[in-house]
This record gives C-alpha cells, sequence and structure tokens, in this order.
C-alpha cells in the first residue's frame, strides 16, 4: 500500500472482510474487523482495498477522535445487524453466582458472577445468529447446501435451551427445531 491512511478509515480485506482502522502506528495499522476482532496489519500490505476515508482526517490520523472511531464502528455494526440487543438477565439471578466444583478436593473450585456467565451465553447467540446471516447471504453456497449448515446451528440453539431460565423475557429464549 503506497499511501498512508488515518484512523477511521474503512477497507476490506479479501480475508477478513470489512473493518475500520483504529490505531495509525509508525509502521502498522490495527483494524477493527466486523466478524473478526482487532488485528495488526503492516503498512506495507497490498491487500487492503480504501472503502471509505474519514471527513478532514489527515494520513497522520490526528484529525478524528477515538468518539469518532467509536461512532464508525457503531455505524458499521449496526449496518451488518451486528450490535447485540440489549438483553435482561432474570431478576432472581443478579446478584448471583455460578459455582463450578471440580471432584477432587484438591483442586480449586471457580465462582463466576451470574451476570459474566450470562453476558457469554447472549454473546454465543449473536454470534450464532451472525453465522447464520452469513450462511444465508453465503454467494457459493446453494440452498442445499446453506439447509445443511443451518440444521447445525438450529441444533446448537437446542443445545443451549438449558440457560433459558436465566433470561427474564421469553422473546430472547434459545429456541430449537420443535418449537416455534
Amino acid at each position: 500500500m503506497a499511501e498512508d491512511l488515518a484512523v477511521g478509515t474503512r477497507v476490506e480485506h479479501p480475508k477478513y472482510g470489512e473493518g475500520i482502522i483504529s490505531r495509525v502506528h509508525l509502521t502498522s495499522y490495527d483494524i477493527i474487523f466486523i466478524h473478526g476482532g482487532e488485528i495488526q496489519f503492516s503498512k506495507s500490505t497490498l491487500d487492503l482495498e480504501v472503502l471509505e476515508r474519514p471527513e478532514g482526517a489527515s494520513a497522520s490520523g490526528n484529525s478524528i477522535d477515538i468518539e469518532q472511531v467509536r461512532e464508525i464502528i457503531d455505524y458499521a455494526l449496526e449496518k451488518h445487524a451486528m450490535n447485540s440487543e440489549i438483553v435482561d438477565l432474570g431478576e432472581k439471578w443478579i446478584g448471583g453466582s455460578l459455582d463450578i466444583k471440580p471432584s477432587n478436593p484438591d483442586l480449586q473450585a471457580k465462582e463466576i458472577p451470574v451476570e459474566v456467565f450470562f453476558h457469554k451465553i447472549v454473546m454465543l447467540r449473536d454470534r450464532l445468529r451472525v453465522l447464520e446471516q452469513n450462511i444465508n447471504s453465503h454467494k457459493s453456497l446453494n440452498d442445499e447446501e446453506k439447509v445443511h449448515l443451518q440444521q447445525y446451528i438450529t441444533r446448537a440453539y437446542g443445545s443451549l435451551t438449558t440457560f433459558n431460565l436465566l433470561f427474564k423475557d421469553k422473546e430472547d429464549y434459545f429456541k430449537g427445531a420443535g418449537k416455534g
């Protein structure tokens, strides 16, 4: 890549998809990808395509602040339906903990706040939804292949119905193949 790019620049990578430059270093960029987290790339990387430059941003990256980067990331996530919805934990679980005790008394038990565990369950559900969207919109999969892969996701949802007791609202529940 011959040019310097600014913080907030939207880029496309052939493997990781769409991303936004979050930090500019002397020889590299930190890029937050919609589907892959944050990855650092050398400035000499030739496989980044510039999709959109932030208005008024200079190559030094000093014209855009972190709040503007957050707004850009929120916009990109919302555009691709990846912003997590607010899902409430059932009130009886608030402040509770999950105690995991090994059968061997010499090993230490682990206590996890229910809120932390619940957040991970909701993130898992959101990632399954993104996977589902990616399968449905995949260009090279035929309908039969999409249905085949969808069945695995449906079974995964079914396996997660155990955790429905944590949700405050029934509309947030996991639903397997047998439920509407």
